[in-house]
């Protein structure tokens, strides 16, 4: 599982793949 740290590194360094896959991540594990 990645931590929120792990967010915002894949935020700052794969802006758009990261933001997607944590959107398909959400969708598929609500909450």
């Amino acid at each position: 599982m990645l931590t929120p740290d792990d967010y915002k590194v894949a935020d700052l360094s794969l802006a758009g793949y990261g933001r997607k896959e944590i959107e398909l991540a959400e969708h598929e594990m609500p909450g």
